[in-house]
């Protein structure tokens, strides 16, 4: 008997007609039955934001020819959440977000919604990989990104993941002939170092207005940031366990939890 068809549920965080889905939907086509779940309005810097005081709403849409697909009123973690109660029978096989507009490399994972859904369902143990391109440009050049994320589907589709893991893919703004090939790499360590412009509105009421710049702090050549200013797509392996396992022999050797305060 044949095995049957892997289903792949598609998400994002700009949105159910951003032009990232669209080309992720498509990269898709072929591997296996294809669900679409996407927020009804961007959704940008939601992080792993959920809706808990407000009614969630799920509309069935007809945007990709031949695509199940809907759109809901809340954010990228919400969609995954939905997906999975009321629209899968069965866990997916796998979870792909995006195409996100930007990088979500480095420290970016942290704020992102689009890896904050490829997240919400690894933790429902569903393979998962979050896709992003180097182009805030809404009319953005997707075509290497997709071929790319049809070729590390493909490869999580044959080959699995390890358990509790998921995949943070970044794709530099280049043409795919350009592209040098794909690095397994760790997380660079860098932040946002941010300035908040002070500004009076027309009633002359002072409200902020947030600029800065993105520092990396870390010059390995082993990081997601190093592979990206040199060509190559960066794949990083990442997990929802934030314990620093590092810390526990510091903090049992090291502290005295029994003593009393002064």
């Amino acid at each position: 008997m044949a095995a049957k068809e892997p289903v792949i549920l598609v998400t994002n965080d700009d949105g159910i007609t951003a032009p990232g889905l669209k080309a992720l939907v498509d990269a898709m086509r072929g591997l296996g039955r294809i669900i679409v779940v996407a927020p009804d309005s961007p959704q940008s810097g939601m992080g792993h934001a959920i809706t808990i005081s407000n009614p969630l709403r799920l509309e069935k849409v007809e945007v990709f020819e031949g695509i199940e697909a809907y759109q809901c009123s809340g954010t990228p973690a919400d969609c995954v959440k939905l997906a999975k109660d009321k629209l899968l029978k069965k866990p997916a096989h796998l979870c792909v977000s995006g195409i996100n507009h930007g990088s979500n490399a480095s420290i970016n994972v942290i704020y992102s919604g689009t890896m904050s859904a490829a997240v919400e369902a690894s933790i429902e143990g569903i393979p998962a990989i979050g896709f992003s391109l180097l182009d805030h440009h809404f009319d953005a050049d997707f075509s290497a990104a997709a071929y790319y994320a049809k070729l590390i589907s493909q490869q999580v589709l044959q080959y699995g993941l390890p358990d509790a893991t998921l995949l943070n893919v970044n794709i530099p703004k280049l043409q795919l002939k350009a592209i040098k090939g794909t690095k397994v790499c760790r997380q660079a360590r860098a932040k946002w170092e941010e300035d908040y412009d002070q500004r009076k509105d027309p009633r002359g009421r002072e409200y902020y207005w947030m600029t800065g710049r993105f520092i990396v702090q870390d010059q390995g050549e082993d990081t997601d940031e190093w592979a990206l200013m040199n060509g190559y797509v960066s794949i990083v392996p990442t997990q929802f366990d934030m314990t620093a396992h590092h810390a526990i022999p510091f903090l049992n050797n090291n502290w005295d939890l029994n003593a009393k305060t002064r």
